[in-house]
């Protein structure tokens, strides 16, 4: 089976435990992160999901993951699949890891797998990068405002 992957880190000045806050506080999204503009459910491993993406270039979709990580502070990630599982699958993948100087880096990724992906080329999956990328300095930037209005 085919497999493509989309792997992407940014360092944020703040602790990782505010960048968590930010990154789960998903109501939130359409008010800074310009590639996911929607994401709702429960923040437990197992749950079902409803994540809005709005690719660089692309038209908005709308689709159903699973969470298959949580763990709190450090890592999130889910799955989805189209139609059945093994025809276009992705895993979606948020890993914060913490720095020495107090700030975290952000490992952000995508695989996809499935039987069409031979079939869909470069343009989706550049998009997707792209929206990544977009995703990491949109975060960075809330994440870093946000730090600088705490009181001290």
């Amino acid at each position: 089976m085919a497999t493509r992957s989309i792997a992407t880190e940014i360092d944020i000045a703040v602790s990782p435990e505010r960048v968590w806050q930010v990154l789960i506080d998903w109501r939130r999204y359409p008010e800074w992160n310009p590639f996911i503009v929607g994401l709702h459910g429960r923040h437990e491993t197992g749950a079902s999901l409803v994540a809005t993406v709005h690719p660089p270039g692309g038209r908005h979709q709308t689709f159903r993951p699973r969470l298959i990580e949580f763990a709190a502070g450090s890592l999130l990630a889910w799955r989805r699949k189209w139609l059945v599982p093994g025809l276009l699958d992705g895993e979606r993948r948020f890993r914060l890891e913490a720095l020495d100087d107090g700030g975290t880096r952000l490992h952000h990724r995508e695989d996809f797998s499935g039987l069409l992906l031979p079939l869909i080329g470069d343009g989706p999956l550049e998009r997707a990068r792209l929206g990544l990328l977009q995703m990491n300095q949109a975060l960075k930037r809330r994440c870093e405002a946000l730090a600088s209005q705490a009181p001290a």
